[in-house]
């Protein structure tokens, strides 16, 4: 009995050394914290981080893994490539999934007085495809990444095998959203932010349901978001000025349209017109979902991919 107390008074002041250890590690080194949380997210999503050059000097950093036809995730501005790590784990056992930082974004490249349209960036992006040995895919993306999905398909519809459009941004015809409502009275932008306050606030802003991530860890993540603040800047003014609608106006190519009802950052009335302006569209608008389905649902989101791709003839 003695001995079994004796484990059981080691096995309590382990448990309080290992809770105390984490406590001083979320308190004192939030940046190792997150690094560890990203690199299990990844790990567990089967993603490995790799970086390529392209033409024109360029360095694209990107995750990749799984295996199969090769589907391509664009993140929306101001995001990185780890928005896509939730929700790959659901995709990597069934594709080959590639997900960039885009040109100006993330670990890639930041030239500062580079063309940062959608046109640009989708040709940017197939320079990065054809390095990977990649010349026909299927694209996916959210808000800016889905403008320039849309882009990619328009100038290669030969190319691009189908679209997941999670909340794409370019449909400037559509309803004000909270956002752009924000930005015409008072020309405050919430979308571009200076301090960590601000990007707490653009957390919230950009999702329906607080995503429960702590302040320490926000504040690291706010970094890349601060430093980058006058180039998002330049880059924010080329999207808002670039509408995607004529430019795929009966474009041929199956899509799949995904839209939060709660979105706030681009009006839901959006998913709508795209709808009319694809041949081969569908829509599901996802409820208690903000902006970005792909990290606040990514089961339910990968599950209404997968039903579509499901649907689809397979590459030959």
């Amino acid at each position: 009995m003695r001995a079994l107390k004796w484990v059981l008074a080691a096995l309590g002041a382990l448990g309080t050394l290992v809770i105390g250890a984490g406590v001083y590690f979320y308190t004192t080194a939030p940046e190792r914290a997150v690094r560890a949380a990203l690199a299990y997210e990844r790990r567990v999503a089967g993603l490995e981080r790799k970086e390529i050059g392209v033409p024109g000097g360029l360095t694209y950093v990107y995750l990749e893994g799984g295996r199969g036809e090769p589907l391509l995730l664009l993140h929306g501005f101001g995001a990185n490539k780890d928005n896509f790590t939730r929700v790959a784990k659901y995709l990597t056992p069934r594709y080959r999934v590639i997900i960039p930082d885009h040109i100006g974004f993330g670990e890639s490249s930041k030239p500062p007085q580079a063309d940062y349209t959608p046109r640009a960036q989708a040709t940017r992006l197939r320079g990065l495809a054809r390095a990977l040995g990649v010349t026909r895919l299927h694209l996916g993306g959210n808000s800016m990444g889905g403008h320039i999905a849309l882009t990619y398909a328009a100038m290669h519809p030969g190319e691009v095998e189908s679209l997941w459009l999670l909340s794409a941004a370019g449909v400037w015809s559509a309803p004000s959203s909270d956002v752009r409502k924000r930005i015409a009275q008072t020309g405050e932008n919430p979308m571009i932010v200076q301090d960590e306050d601000e990007f707490a606030a653009l957390v919230s802003l950009v999702t329906a349901k607080p995503l429960m991530i702590p302040r320490p860890f926000l504040d690291v993540l706010a970094q890349e978001r601060i430093r980058n603040f006058a180039l998002e800047e330049r880059i924010f003014k080329q999207l808002a000025a670039d509408s995607v609608e004529e430019r795929i106006r009966g474009l041929d190519i199956p899509a799949l349209i995904v839209w939060g009802q709660q979105d706030r950052v681009l009006h839901p009335g959006s998913a709508g017109i795209l709808q009319m302006l694809l041949i081969r569209s569908e829509v599901v608008m996802m409820r208690n979902v903000g902006h970005l389905p792909m990290v606040e649902a990514p089961e339910a989101s990968a599950l209404e991919y997968l039903r579509f791709r499901a649907a689809l003839k397979p590459v030959q």
